[in-house]
């Protein structure tokens, strides 16, 4: 491959990146946690860029509380323990919850809808929504990494002496095995991020601490949405 064909390649991955509405949500997520790290509370220019762009990416996300709501209603795959299962679907509920109460507090943010009482009341409800969605991915997470590791001990005392990382199914249990442990890790930092918002520890979660773990969360958000690479070819 030519330094041009590569390059053409390298640009077509970007725009595809950047052509998701969910990528540019990510981006700007990362550039509103780090304004409020910078700003730590404080009146300015960067607590200005915190709430402009806390307002924009309410738009990027009008209707995207059907993704989980659809997610609610879809079948779980065989095999699934029940206590997963029911945690899943809390998780969905919750979130399609905290995204559809958020499209309020955008109109209310707006001037469309005009109680700001209610306003703050529902975007509070909004935020406890995503801190329970939160809670229950880390369940979630932790019980799936618990049932790939066993699968991958079977498999490993099925293979004996052979190589485990030469085997293409250890690799894919492997694979999803950190998956499965980034997503832990982010749904972790949410949590604090979520109490951060919801002022539940004023004086341990403060605005810069929640401005350091919402920027950190939101890398690993825009990590997780990078398109694979594509196989190269073999003549």
């Amino acid at each position: 491959m030519s330094t041009l064909d590569a390059t053409r390649a390298e640009l077509g991955l970007l725009v595809l990146y950047l052509s998701k509405a969910e990528t540019r949500d990510k981006i700007c997520r990362a550039i509103q946690y780090g304004s409020k790290f910078v700003s730590n509370g404080e009146p300015g220019t960067a607590q200005n860029v915190d709430k402009s762009t806390s307002l924009a990416r309410k738009v990027f996300r009008l209707f995207k509380f059907v993704n989980d709501l659809h997610g609610l209603i879809s079948p779980t795959p065989q095999g699934t323990p029940l206590p997963l299962i029911l945690l899943g679907k809390s998780k969905n509920a919750l979130l399609s919850t905290f995204l559809f109460l958020d499209q309020i507090v955008w109109l209310g943010r707006t001037g469309i809808y005009q109680n700001k009482e209610r306003t703050e009341l529902i975007g509070r409800i909004s935020l406890f929504c995503w801190l329970g969605s939160s809670v229950c991915t880390t369940l979630v997470e932790l019980g799936e990494l618990g049932r790939l590791s066993a699968s991958m001990k079977k498999l490993e005392k099925d293979l004996k002496n052979k190589n485990k990382f030469d085997d293409e199914k250890y690799r894919g249990k492997q694979n999803q095995s950190n998956e499965r442990t980034l997503s832990l890790i982010k749904a972790g930092i949410d949590i604090v991020v979520a109490v951060g918002l919801l002022q539940l520890a004023p004086k341990t979660v403060n605005p810069r601490v929640t401005g350091a773990f919402g920027f950190v969360s939101s890398l690993i958000s825009c990590y997780q949405l990078l398109p694979a690479p594509p196989k190269s070819k073999t003549s």
